[in-house]
Protein backbone atom coordinates (compact mmCIF):
# COMPACT_ATOMS: atom_id res chain seq x y z
CA UNK A 1 0.00 0.00 0.00
CA UNK A 2 2.84 2.41 0.84
CA UNK A 3 4.22 2.17 -2.72
CA UNK A 4 0.95 3.51 -4.15
CA UNK A 5 0.06 5.94 -1.35
CA UNK A 6 1.09 8.92 -3.49
CA UNK A 7 0.34 9.84 -7.08
CA UNK A 8 4.02 9.38 -7.97
CA UNK A 9 4.09 5.96 -6.34
CA UNK A 10 0.89 4.89 -8.06
CA UNK A 11 2.27 6.03 -11.42
CA UNK A 12 5.52 4.15 -10.91
CA UNK A 13 3.63 1.01 -9.89
CA UNK A 14 1.31 1.25 -12.90
CA UNK A 15 4.19 1.76 -15.33
CA UNK A 16 6.03 -1.22 -13.86
CA UNK A 17 3.19 -3.45 -15.09
CA UNK A 18 4.06 -2.81 -18.75
CA UNK A 19 4.82 -6.11 -20.43
CA UNK A 20 3.29 -8.23 -17.64
CA UNK A 21 1.03 -10.96 -19.03
CA UNK A 22 -2.11 -12.17 -17.28
CA UNK A 23 -3.87 -15.41 -18.16
CA UNK A 24 -6.78 -13.53 -19.71
CA UNK A 25 -6.08 -10.32 -21.62
CA UNK A 26 -5.68 -8.89 -25.13
CA UNK A 27 -2.19 -9.03 -26.64
CA UNK A 28 -1.30 -5.72 -28.29
CA UNK A 29 0.14 -5.76 -30.89
CA UNK A 30 -1.44 -9.07 -31.91
CA UNK A 31 1.74 -10.12 -33.72
CA UNK A 32 3.36 -10.65 -30.31
CA UNK A 33 1.12 -13.68 -29.70
CA UNK A 34 3.36 -16.71 -29.09
CA UNK A 35 3.30 -19.44 -31.74
CA UNK A 36 0.82 -17.72 -34.12
CA UNK A 37 -1.19 -19.88 -36.58
CA UNK A 38 -0.10 -17.68 -39.50
CA UNK A 39 2.57 -15.13 -40.32
CA UNK A 40 2.80 -12.99 -37.19
CA UNK A 41 2.31 -9.80 -39.19
CA UNK A 42 -1.07 -11.04 -40.42
CA UNK A 43 -2.56 -11.34 -36.92
CA UNK A 44 -5.13 -8.61 -36.21
CA UNK A 45 -6.67 -9.87 -32.96
CA UNK A 46 -5.14 -11.95 -30.17
CA UNK A 47 -6.92 -12.27 -26.85
CA UNK A 48 -7.72 -14.67 -24.05
CA UNK A 49 -11.21 -14.04 -22.69
CA UNK A 50 -11.75 -15.03 -19.06
CA UNK A 51 -14.67 -17.20 -18.07
CA UNK A 52 -17.63 -14.94 -17.34
CA UNK A 53 -16.32 -12.17 -19.58
CA UNK A 54 -16.83 -10.83 -23.10
CA UNK A 55 -15.06 -9.30 -26.06
CA UNK A 56 -15.88 -7.62 -29.37
CA UNK A 57 -14.15 -6.51 -32.56
CA UNK A 58 -14.88 -5.35 -36.12
CA UNK A 59 -13.28 -7.68 -38.67
CA UNK A 60 -12.71 -7.04 -42.35
CA UNK A 61 -14.12 -9.26 -45.08
CA UNK A 62 -11.88 -12.29 -45.55
CA UNK A 63 -10.53 -12.30 -41.99
CA UNK A 64 -10.34 -15.73 -40.38
CA UNK A 65 -11.36 -15.97 -36.73
CA UNK A 66 -10.23 -18.96 -34.68
CA UNK A 67 -11.83 -19.72 -31.32
CA UNK A 68 -10.09 -22.29 -29.11
CA UNK A 69 -11.19 -23.90 -25.83
CA UNK A 70 -7.84 -24.50 -24.08
CA UNK A 71 -9.15 -26.06 -20.86
CA UNK A 72 -12.39 -27.69 -22.00
CA UNK A 73 -15.02 -25.55 -20.26
CA UNK A 74 -15.27 -22.44 -22.41
CA UNK A 75 -18.51 -21.65 -24.21
CA UNK A 76 -18.31 -18.96 -26.87
CA UNK A 77 -21.71 -17.36 -27.45
CA UNK A 78 -21.49 -15.48 -30.73
CA UNK A 79 -23.38 -12.65 -32.46
CA UNK A 80 -22.51 -11.17 -35.85
CA UNK A 81 -23.62 -7.91 -37.50
CA UNK A 82 -22.88 -6.50 -40.93
CA UNK A 83 -20.55 -3.67 -39.96
CA UNK A 84 -22.21 -0.30 -40.49
CA UNK A 85 -25.59 -1.98 -41.10
CA UNK A 86 -26.60 -3.33 -37.67
CA UNK A 87 -30.09 -4.12 -38.94
CA UNK A 88 -28.48 -6.93 -40.95
CA UNK A 89 -27.41 -9.44 -38.35
CA UNK A 90 -26.99 -13.12 -37.64
CA UNK A 91 -30.30 -14.92 -38.00
CA UNK A 92 -30.02 -18.27 -36.25
CA UNK A 93 -33.42 -19.48 -37.47
CA UNK A 94 -32.51 -18.84 -41.11
CA UNK A 95 -29.04 -20.34 -40.60
CA UNK A 96 -30.73 -23.57 -39.49
CA UNK A 97 -33.74 -23.79 -41.79
CA UNK A 98 -32.16 -22.59 -45.05
CA UNK A 99 -29.40 -25.20 -44.76
CA UNK A 100 -31.70 -27.98 -43.47
CA UNK A 101 -29.34 -28.50 -40.57
CA UNK A 102 -29.65 -27.69 -36.85
CA UNK A 103 -26.05 -28.60 -36.04
CA UNK A 104 -23.05 -26.36 -36.53
CA UNK A 105 -19.79 -27.62 -37.97
CA UNK A 106 -17.35 -27.30 -40.84
CA UNK A 107 -19.06 -26.10 -44.03
CA UNK A 108 -22.00 -24.39 -42.29
CA UNK A 109 -22.77 -20.81 -43.34
CA UNK A 110 -23.83 -18.21 -40.78
CA UNK A 111 -26.61 -16.30 -42.52
CA UNK A 112 -28.21 -12.91 -42.04
CA UNK A 113 -31.91 -12.22 -42.28
CA UNK A 114 -31.23 -10.79 -45.76
CA UNK A 115 -30.25 -14.19 -47.16
CA UNK A 116 -26.56 -13.27 -47.24
CA UNK A 117 -23.50 -14.95 -45.72
CA UNK A 118 -21.94 -13.14 -42.77
CA UNK A 119 -19.37 -15.87 -42.06
CA UNK A 120 -18.59 -19.46 -42.93
CA UNK A 121 -17.26 -22.25 -40.71
CA UNK A 122 -14.06 -23.41 -42.40
CA UNK A 123 -12.64 -25.74 -39.72
CA UNK A 124 -13.94 -27.50 -36.62
CA UNK A 125 -12.28 -29.96 -34.24
CA UNK A 126 -14.96 -29.74 -31.55
CA UNK A 127 -18.32 -30.77 -32.98
CA UNK A 128 -19.97 -29.64 -29.74
CA UNK A 129 -21.93 -26.53 -30.67
CA UNK A 130 -25.50 -25.27 -30.42
CA UNK A 131 -27.89 -23.25 -32.59
CA UNK A 132 -31.02 -23.96 -30.54
CA UNK A 133 -30.79 -22.62 -26.98
CA UNK A 134 -29.28 -19.15 -27.23
CA UNK A 135 -27.42 -17.72 -24.26
CA UNK A 136 -28.19 -17.33 -20.56
CA UNK A 137 -30.32 -14.54 -19.10
CA UNK A 138 -30.33 -12.40 -15.97
CA UNK A 139 -33.41 -14.11 -14.56
CA UNK A 140 -32.18 -17.65 -15.17
CA UNK A 141 -28.71 -17.04 -13.76
CA UNK A 142 -30.16 -15.31 -10.72
CA UNK A 143 -32.36 -18.34 -10.10
CA UNK A 144 -29.49 -20.80 -10.59
CA UNK A 145 -26.47 -19.02 -9.15
CA UNK A 146 -27.87 -16.19 -7.04
CA UNK A 147 -26.97 -13.38 -9.45
CA UNK A 148 -26.78 -12.88 -13.20
CA UNK A 149 -25.78 -9.25 -13.51
CA UNK A 150 -22.78 -8.30 -15.61
CA UNK A 151 -20.55 -7.42 -12.65
CA UNK A 152 -21.47 -10.47 -10.57
CA UNK A 153 -19.46 -13.70 -10.16
CA UNK A 154 -22.01 -15.41 -12.44
CA UNK A 155 -22.88 -13.00 -15.29
CA UNK A 156 -25.35 -14.09 -17.92
CA UNK A 157 -24.52 -14.02 -21.60
CA UNK A 158 -27.26 -11.52 -22.41
CA UNK A 159 -26.03 -9.04 -19.80
CA UNK A 160 -22.50 -9.25 -21.21
CA UNK A 161 -23.83 -8.93 -24.75
CA UNK A 162 -25.52 -5.68 -23.69
CA UNK A 163 -22.13 -4.27 -22.68
CA UNK A 164 -20.44 -5.42 -25.89
CA UNK A 165 -23.34 -4.06 -27.93
CA UNK A 166 -23.21 -0.65 -26.28
CA UNK A 167 -19.53 -0.32 -27.19
CA UNK A 168 -20.53 -0.75 -30.84
CA UNK A 169 -23.47 1.66 -30.87
CA UNK A 170 -26.04 -1.11 -30.42
CA UNK A 171 -28.91 -1.36 -27.94
CA UNK A 172 -30.50 -4.33 -26.11
CA UNK A 173 -33.22 -4.45 -28.77
CA UNK A 174 -30.43 -5.20 -31.30
CA UNK A 175 -29.58 -8.51 -29.61
CA UNK A 176 -31.04 -11.51 -31.50
CA UNK A 177 -30.63 -15.17 -30.45
CA UNK A 178 -26.98 -16.23 -30.48
CA UNK A 179 -24.97 -19.32 -31.44
CA UNK A 180 -22.86 -21.26 -28.94
CA UNK A 181 -19.53 -22.95 -29.65
CA UNK A 182 -17.82 -25.67 -27.54
CA UNK A 183 -20.84 -26.82 -25.51
CA UNK A 184 -23.24 -28.98 -27.49
CA UNK A 185 -26.91 -29.90 -27.55
CA UNK A 186 -28.59 -32.73 -29.46
CA UNK A 187 -32.29 -33.29 -30.10
CA UNK A 188 -33.75 -36.64 -29.02
CA UNK A 189 -36.40 -38.52 -30.97
CA UNK A 190 -39.08 -37.18 -28.62
CA UNK A 191 -37.96 -33.59 -29.21
CA UNK A 192 -36.26 -33.13 -25.85
CA UNK A 193 -32.75 -31.70 -25.72
CA UNK A 194 -29.66 -33.52 -24.44
CA UNK A 195 -26.76 -31.38 -23.28
CA UNK A 196 -23.62 -33.07 -24.62
CA UNK A 197 -21.08 -30.71 -23.05
CA UNK A 198 -17.55 -30.17 -24.27
CA UNK A 199 -15.30 -32.13 -26.62
CA UNK A 200 -12.46 -31.54 -24.16
CA UNK A 201 -9.42 -29.26 -23.95
CA UNK A 202 -7.86 -27.91 -27.12
CA UNK A 203 -10.86 -28.01 -29.45
CA UNK A 204 -11.14 -25.19 -31.96
CA UNK A 205 -13.40 -23.72 -34.61
CA UNK A 206 -12.43 -21.30 -37.39
CA UNK A 207 -14.81 -18.85 -39.05
CA UNK A 208 -14.18 -16.74 -42.14
CA UNK A 209 -15.83 -13.31 -42.44
CA UNK A 210 -17.61 -13.05 -45.80
CA UNK A 211 -18.49 -9.39 -45.17
CA UNK A 212 -17.10 -6.74 -42.86
CA UNK A 213 -18.64 -7.84 -39.56
CA UNK A 214 -18.98 -6.70 -35.98
CA UNK A 215 -18.31 -9.66 -33.69
CA UNK A 216 -19.68 -9.94 -30.14
CA UNK A 217 -18.57 -12.87 -27.95
CA UNK A 218 -19.67 -13.77 -24.42
CA UNK A 219 -17.79 -16.60 -22.69
CA UNK A 220 -20.29 -17.97 -20.16
CA UNK A 221 -21.76 -21.38 -19.26
CA UNK A 222 -24.30 -22.81 -21.68
CA UNK A 223 -27.88 -22.39 -20.38
CA UNK A 224 -28.41 -26.17 -20.58
CA UNK A 225 -25.30 -26.92 -18.49
CA UNK A 226 -26.84 -28.57 -15.41
CA UNK A 227 -23.79 -28.40 -13.15
CA UNK A 228 -24.71 -26.61 -9.92
CA UNK A 229 -21.75 -24.25 -10.01
CA UNK A 230 -20.87 -21.55 -12.55
CA UNK A 231 -18.17 -23.26 -14.63
CA UNK A 232 -16.50 -21.20 -17.36
CA UNK A 233 -12.83 -21.40 -18.36
CA UNK A 234 -10.84 -19.06 -20.63
CA UNK A 235 -11.46 -18.77 -24.36
CA UNK A 236 -8.67 -18.08 -26.86
CA UNK A 237 -9.52 -15.71 -29.72
CA UNK A 238 -7.21 -15.21 -32.72
CA UNK A 239 -7.92 -13.50 -36.04
CA UNK A 240 -5.73 -12.95 -39.08
CA UNK A 241 -5.92 -11.47 -42.56
CA UNK A 242 -6.94 -13.95 -45.24
CA UNK A 243 -9.15 -13.99 -48.36
CA UNK A 244 -12.95 -14.23 -48.60
CA UNK A 245 -14.59 -17.25 -50.17
CA UNK A 246 -14.67 -17.07 -53.96
CA UNK A 247 -16.70 -18.90 -56.62
CA UNK A 248 -14.01 -21.58 -56.94
CA UNK A 249 -14.25 -22.47 -53.24
CA UNK A 250 -16.05 -25.79 -52.56
CA UNK A 251 -18.39 -24.00 -50.14
CA UNK A 252 -19.99 -22.10 -53.02
CA UNK A 253 -21.13 -25.29 -54.71
CA UNK A 254 -21.71 -27.53 -51.71
CA UNK A 255 -25.51 -27.01 -51.79
CA UNK A 256 -27.99 -24.93 -53.81
CA UNK A 257 -29.04 -22.97 -50.72
CA UNK A 258 -25.48 -21.99 -49.90
CA UNK A 259 -24.71 -21.06 -53.50
CA UNK A 260 -27.71 -18.72 -53.54
CA UNK A 261 -26.61 -17.11 -50.26
CA UNK A 262 -23.11 -16.52 -51.65
CA UNK A 263 -24.55 -15.09 -54.86
CA UNK A 264 -26.78 -12.76 -52.84
CA UNK A 265 -23.72 -11.64 -50.91
CA UNK A 266 -21.53 -11.14 -53.98
CA UNK A 267 -24.18 -9.13 -55.80
CA UNK A 268 -24.72 -6.87 -52.80
CA UNK A 269 -21.00 -6.26 -52.30
CA UNK A 270 -20.44 -5.63 -56.02
CA UNK A 271 -23.21 -3.02 -56.10
CA UNK A 272 -21.45 -1.17 -53.26
CA UNK A 273 -18.05 -1.43 -54.96
CA UNK A 274 -16.74 -3.77 -52.26
CA UNK A 275 -16.07 -6.84 -54.41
Amino acid sequence: MAATATTYGARAHARAQEGVRAEAMPVVPARDWPDPPCEAGHLVWAETVAGGNYTHRVLARGTELRLTDPHGDACAHLLLYADGRPWERLNVADTVKVQWNAYLGEGVLLLSDQGRVLASVVADTSGRHDALCGTSTLVRNTERYGDGSAQSPSPSGRELFKLAAAKNGLEPRDLPPSLSFFQGVRVREDGALDFTGSAGPGAGVTLRAEQDVTVLIANVPHPADDRPHYVSTPLEVLAWRAAPTGPDDPLWGAAPEGRRAFLNTAEFLAARGLA
